[in-house]
Parts: C-alpha cells; structure tokens; sequence
C-alpha cells in the first residue's frame, strides 16, 4: 500500500487541509514533537490556515527520539487524525511543514529560531521537561539538560529553556525582534513559569540579555485540554482504513478539544479562534477548574484504579464503586473554584464523565500516575488548601493522597516501575516502612513535595492514613467499596 506522502494520492472522501501548503510559510516553531501536539495546536493551526491563510506552518523540534522526526519528514508532514468516539472518524492534517532532530542538527533548530519569520516558539515538553526547582519554583541546575546548557556556549542546546534562549540571543546579535513563547503544557501559569524560567537562565548567561528578554518578549499562559492515547497498530490500521495510505505517524484522540489562550503576542499568531479557541484576558480560572477536576480526577482514578488492575480510564468508570468516587472528586474540586467566565461547572463535570467513558478511547491508567511528584502538587495538594481555606471536605484529595502511595508501595519488588523524576527517593522511602503509618510520614517528609502546611495538618493526616490502611491491609479494591458506601 502507498505509504502517505502527498495530498493528491488520497481518495476525494477524505477530508484534507483546505489552503495551499506550499504558499505557507514556516511563522511558528515548536518544541516537543509528541501526540498531543498533533492531536492539538497542529489541528487548530491547521483550521486557522484554512480560515484565514497566512504564513503559519510549523517546524516541529524533537529533543529526544527521532522516530517521529524522520516519519513525519518522510511523510512530508502529513498524518492522519483519528478520531475515536461511538463512530470513528479522521482527516489528514498539514499544518506541519518539516521537523528536525535537536541532537543531530542542533543548528538547523537554532537557525529555525533565529528566522525573522518564527513568530511563535511554542512547546509541550510535559512537566518534567522544565527543569523547575520545586523549592524556589526557579530553574533547578542540577537537571543534566540544564547544568549542561549553563556550563556550554549554548551552540547544541540540550533543554527547551536552552533553546529558547539560545534562539533570543541570536535574534537579539541580529537586530530580529523577539518571539513570543507559548507554552501548551498542565502547569498553572505556564506562561509565567515559563518566561520566569527563562529569564533566570538569561541573568546566568547575560544580564543585558535577560533585560531585553524581560522588556521585549511575552510569555502568555494557556490551558490545554483533549485526551490523547498513545499510538496503537489499531490507530494506524484505522488511518489506513479511512485514507488508504499506510501512515506511520497517525494519532488518535477524541472529538473534545479546548485552548484558552492568553491574547498576548507581539508579533501576531494564526486566528486559531476559527478553529475554537478561546482568546482571553486571563486564563488563570480556566487553568485551575481543568487542574484540579480533570488532571486531579485523572491522577485519583489512575493509581486506585492501577492497583486496582484496572488498565484504562474507561474501565474505572465501568466499576460502579471507583465511578462514584471519581464523580465525588470531580464535585469536590468544584467547590474550591470561583466562577469560571462563560462555564457552567456542573456541566463540565458531566462532559467529563462522559469522556471518561468513552469505550472507544484507551487511554491508559498506567500513563496518567507517571511523574507523581511532578502532578500532584498542583492537582491534589493545592486542591486539599484550597478546600480548607473553605472549610470544605476534602476527603477525596486525602483518598487520592493514599492512593498513591499505595501505587508507590506497590512497586516495591519491581511488580511495575513508578516512572517518575523522583523514582529512586519514593522507592526508597517506601522500601524502609513496612506500616502505613512509617510510608506516610516517608513520603510527606519528601523535601518540596507536600506543602509543610498540609504535613503539619493532622486532621489531614490520619484522614490520609485512615483511607492508606485499608488500601494496604485489605487491598485497594476494598478501600474503594468502603469509600464508596459511605457517601
């Protein structure tokens, strides 16, 4: 079968990009080459090419595997989206010009940075990638990736942030305005996190570029949102089915998809609005109701229900107990927000059942508890201050809280790995309690991890470790039948 390479090899049934992609240019290059970004800011570039053209096509920058590097290109950017819900669908998406492999061409991608026509340096490198000092909330330099970027001349860049600003100090030598970095990752404030990131590795290397980065460049924030599975046989087996073409670098995903941006770029940006997005003032609202009642329900539901055996997300909601208890998270993560502009958070809630549900979807509950140590803050321990602050139960974040360290207690013996930045501290904090009383105070003394407030909360405490002895004496599909009967 013809391998996916050209727009005109594809039967006229299949839906293709609208506009001419070879008179677009290259205005946006982004860092992080994965699915998600396939499954998301390609497709609304791709729906605001064809709304209203411009020169907005992609050069995607990978910093690790070259897999996908070399499919794409052999592809000629081309892939196809499958959509999973009760029917499948797809189109093939073309917003993706050419993609480049960091380690092998590391000047091909500080010259992509550098062009006067890259506008918008976007990124999803997960939470990990950005090597934040969870004590300070600075950059952290004993990550390899940055400790090796601060000690080089920044002439093959081994971290996003080293990239990026190796690209503004380029384009500052040459008189060439600054880009606007646009981060697509789970974080809160991601923007300000990021610009904050940025700037203190700037101070490290030049003050005066550090000065220019802050008065010229703009870091708006924004909230991400659509479940993306990884690849299957399935996936390309469905590709094929709706193109014809053997397509090696097709994604699935499901219909639902949100960006809510920060309207805040110096040099323009496509109208992804046409394509749904929501440009605003402030995304902080937005960012904190998809935080704690998405990715906090993802995290709870992902380790009861790997402990528990079930595989993925749509098997949790299957189990009428764990179902109940994702629902009772999702409305006390509710309570802890304030009104969300134009979002009734009733009917989010129900949205998000509904896609969790989704019997098409195989969103792994394996792939949703990696990078704990990364996830948890945010989603959960801001959540359980936040439900305190007013005076709120918080009785599902201290359920999610035991749920993981159960997770973690269950990789003792290497039964799966935790995979998480901090793997070996949680192995070994775990592997020297042998009681659910000795595992929670290990894991809470873990420095920059639980906020002191929530470790010094005793109320908080033996609501954690009610929940966290059952789960180890009796098993974790007992803790969830005893959690679930008593609502």
């Amino acid at each position: 079968m013809t391998p996916l390479q050209s727009l005109s090899d594809l039967p006229t049934a299949v839906a293709t990009p609208r506009y001419d992609r070879d008179a677009a240019g290259v205005g946006i290059v982004h860092i992080g080459l994965g699915a998600f970004m396939r499954a998301h800011l390609a497709v609304y570039t791709d729906d605001a090419l064809a709304a209203e053209g411009g020169d907005w096509r992609i050069t995607a920058i990978g910093l690790r595997s070259r897999d996908a590097i070399d499919v794409l290109n052999r592809q000629n950017g081309l892939y196809t989206l499958v959509v999973r819900d009760a029917e499948t669908s797809g189109r093939v998406i073309g917003s993706i010009a050419d993609a480049i492999h960091a380690p092998s061409d590391p000047e091909a991608v500080l010259a992509a940075l550098a062009a006067p026509g890259t506008r918008i340096v976007s990124i999803t490198i997960t939470e990990k990638g950005y090597g934040i000092d969870p004590a300070t909330g600075g950059l952290d330099d004993t990550v390899p990736a940055i400790a090796a970027d601060l000690a080089s001349d920044l002439s093959a860049p081994q971290s996003a942030v080293g990239l990026i600003v190796a690209g503004l100090e380029r384009r500052r030598a040459h008189g060439v305005v600054p880009f606007t970095t646009l981060s697509c990752d789970n974080l809160p404030e991601n923007g300000r996190i990021l610009k904050r990131l940025v700037l203190d590795f700037a101070h490290r290397r030049d003050g005066e570029l550090a000065d220019w980065i802050e008065a010229n460049a703009s870091f708006p924030s924004t909230m991400v949102d659509r479940i993306t599975p990884p690849q299957t046989e399935k996936t390309r087996t469905d590709a094929r089915a709706l193109t014809g073409a053997d397509d090696l670098a097709a994604i699935e995903t499901e219909p639902f998809s949100q960006w809510v941006i920060e309207d805040d770029f110096r040099a323009g940006r496509p109208a992804w609005e046409k394509g749904g997005a929501v440009m605003v003032k402030d995304v902080h609202a937005y960012e904190r109701m998809k935080l704690v009642m998405l990715n906090g329900t993802h995290s709870m539901l992902a380790y009861a229900g790997h402990v528990t055996g079930h595989r993925f997300v749509r098997d949790t909601m299957a189990d009428p107990d764990l179902k109940r208890l994702i629902d009772r998270h999702m409305q006390t993560a509710a309570a802890t927000l304030d009104a969300v502009p134009g979002i009734d958070l009733d009917q989010y809630r129900q949205a998000l059942l509904v896609r969790f549900a989704n019997p098409a979807i195989d969103h792994p509950t394996y792939q949703i508890a990696m990078d704990g140590t990364q996830k948890l803050p945010t989603r959960i321990f801001d959540a359980t201050l936040a439900a305190m602050t007013r005076g709120a139960d918080f009785g599902s974040f201290a359920f999610a809280t035991a749920a993981w360290m159960a997770y973690v207690k269950g990789a003792i013996g290497g039964a799966y790995a935790i995979r998480d930045p901090r793997e070996a501290e949680l192995l070994s904090a775990a592997s020297s309690a042998q009681l659910a009383d000795g595992l929670l105070d290990a894991l809470l003394a873990l420095p920059g991890l639980v906020p002191t407030e929530l470790r010094a909360h005793e109320t908080f405490r033996q609501t954690v470790l009610s929940r966290l002895r059952v789960m180890l004496g009796d098993g974790m599909g007992t803790a969830i039948a005893k959690e679930a009967a008593a609502l």
